[in-house]
């Protein structure tokens, strides 16, 4: 009776440490985590997009002159690629990436992109186009009317366009012909992969399906990048309701302290854990200005002077005045960016103090420059 009283407190305690971890900065595992298999594959195909208004291909393309060739010898037209002289077609690739658990007759968006010359492919129509996969097997057929987004107009003298009509898209274009075979159903345990390795989230995942499934103890960290969890006898015939459990699951992701610093649009972001040592920083802008300007002494008329030319230069020196600026250690980010705040510094300044404070070994927090 006593050990049954000891282990109801153990639990209640388990569960208000999770609980209390999870009512801030919490996400889902499914948003940090993914299952190990779960992933698309990327399909590729060549083909040809009819019925463009003289903005396909010209006769340089030579393996779209080809290509029609050969279509047309296959429905039953025989004619040579000499004689083929159209500006109506295009050559295009045709990319579409296949969902994990996908069916046979169920359809998928593809993209179009010519390869050859053509200036447009709006109002065009994707002919038959078997999709292949890395396996070289074809598991879908596009064909449809392609979208682009966009237009291109001009004459001689000029040239109107908006995005890019060379790239089209076609919804639900594709059919899936084939599956991809997958024994999901009779796995033992399943492996769940973080999108960003870390030793603690790993940790704290692994704790929060232990903690959840008590009884059954299911999750094991393997390496800072994976947990392999057991599925419970008890959802042995139904694996989708235990990983829909664990993927509503909440915890506190770990991060490392990054500073991470883009010269070229002046960005700054630093992470919550950022820390720095004790340092003084003192930061100010000097600000030169030259003028100069020409004076001119011309003579009396007739009077046989000569004309006199002189440059006067004005130099107008300033330096903005900053106070030295104290930083203890330890100070958490919002401290840090008020006291930064308190120079007046704008984010070019700080791309400048961050990197010196690095410099001289004060910046507790990994600084990346973009």
């Amino acid at each position: 009776m006593i050990m049954n009283n000891i282990l109801k407190k153990l639990i209640i305690m388990q569960l208000i440490i999770v609980l209390l971890s999870s009512v801030a900065y919490a996400a889902r595992i499914k948003d940090i985590a993914k299952i190990k298999g779960m992933r698309r594959n990327q399909m590729v195909g060549y083909g040809l997009v009819v019925g463009l208004n003289g903005t396909g291909d010209g006769k340089d393309s030579k393996f779209t002159v080809q290509s029609m060739s050969s279509m047309l010898d296959k429905l039953g037209v025989t004619v040579r690629p000499d004689d083929i002289d159209v500006d109506n077609v295009a050559a295009v690739i045709v990319t579409a990436d296949l969902p994990p658990f996908s069916k046979a007759g169920s359809s998928i968006d593809v993209t179009v992109s010519s390869i050859g010359d053509a200036e447009n492919l709006q109002g065009g129509n994707l002919l038959f186009t078997p999709l292949k996969a890395a396996d070289g097997k074809i598991y879908a057929v596009a064909q449809g009317a392609v979208s682009t987004g966009g237009f291109s107009a001009g004459g001689a003298g000029g040239k109107v366009q908006k995005n890019f009509p060379t790239v089209g898209r076609i919804v639900n274009g594709a059919i899936i012909e084939r599956e991809v075979h997958s024994n999901f159903s009779q796995k033992k345990t399943i492996s769940l992969i973080l999108n960003y390795p870390d030793f603690t989230t790993a940790s704290r995942v692994t704790g929060a399906i232990n903690t959840a499934f008590l009884y059954d103890h299911p999750a094991v960290t393997s390496d800072p990048g994976s947990i392999v969890v057991k599925i419970p006898e008890k959802f042995a015939e139904n694996i989708v309701e235990f990983i829909t459990i664990i993927e509503r699951m909440e915890i506190i992701p770990d991060t490392i302290a990054r500073v991470v610093i883009n010269e070229r649009t002046g960005t700054v972001v630093m992470g919550n854990n950022v820390r720095i040592s004790t340092i003084a920083i003192a930061h100010g802008n000097l600000s030169i200005q030259i003028k100069e300007s020409a004076d001119v002494a011309q003579p009396l008329p007739f009077s046989g002077g000569q004309t006199v030319v002189s440059t006067d230069t004005n130099i107008y020196v300033e330096e903005e005045n900053r106070k030295l600026l104290l930083l203890k250690s330890g100070i958490s980010i919002g401290e840090l960016v008020r006291a930064l705040n308190a120079l007046g510094v704008t984010p070019r300044d700080l791309i400048a103090i961050f990197q010196s404070i690095k410099a001289a070994g004060a910046l507790q927090a990994s600084l990346e420059i973009m």
